[in-house]
């Protein structure tokens, strides 16, 4: 069995943690923390926006069994990559739109697929392509936040069941891993 890694940004980590966990091929996800400038941030430094991360996850999946276009795709369809993360009038840069290429190779199909978006939506995203430089693995309580307790947690359900069911919906091909 292969495996490749793929790091996004799509929003609250934990929402995002839920999608990838779900995919057929994929092996793990992992919430944390890249693409700022404090070495070992702290989950309050990332929540305050100075540090420059993205809450992001990082999947291990195995290319014979799910593609990294499929994994871009699945990306941009549970998300909203044209919108910024705004609250009361701030952008939220933790929560950006982003994706995080390990390899060249990566970095180009992703910029074929952010392409290839703007055209299907008939607008910009705001999706970064970032260098992947550093990871840091969230504190232990960020991690598999879904199955643990999101189901209790009033932000994740009013997130991550519809977002699961957007996944079901385009990608009804999808087996969870279950």
């Amino acid at each position: 069995m292969s495996q490749e890694f793929a790091v996004f940004g799509g929003g609250c980590f934990w929402c995002t943690e839920a999608i990838f966990k779900s995919i057929h091929g994929v092996q793990s996800v992992v919430s944390g923390y890249t693409g700022g400038n404090v070495p070992f941030p702290t989950y309050d430094q990332v929540y305050s926006d100075t540090t420059g991360h993205a809450e992001a996850v990082r999947i291990v999946f195995d290319p014979q069994l799910v593609s990294f276009a499929d994994l871009l795709d699945i990306h941009f369809a549970t998300h909203d990559p044209t919108q910024p993360s705004v609250k009361e009038g701030v952008v939220r840069t933790r929560y950006r739109s982003a994706i995080f290429p390990v390899s060249e190779a990566q970095r180009a199909e992703a910029l074929v697929a952010i392409a290839g978006m703007e055209k299907e939506l008939s607008k910009p995203l705001v999706t970064t392509l970032e260098p992947f430089t550093e990871w840091y693995d969230a504190e232990d309580y960020h991690q598999n936040f879904w199955e643990k307790e999101g189901q209790e947690n009033a932000f994740c359900m009013m997130n991550i069941p519809s977002k699961l069911a957007k996944l079901r919906d385009k990608f009804p091909q999808n087996r969870p891993t279950e």
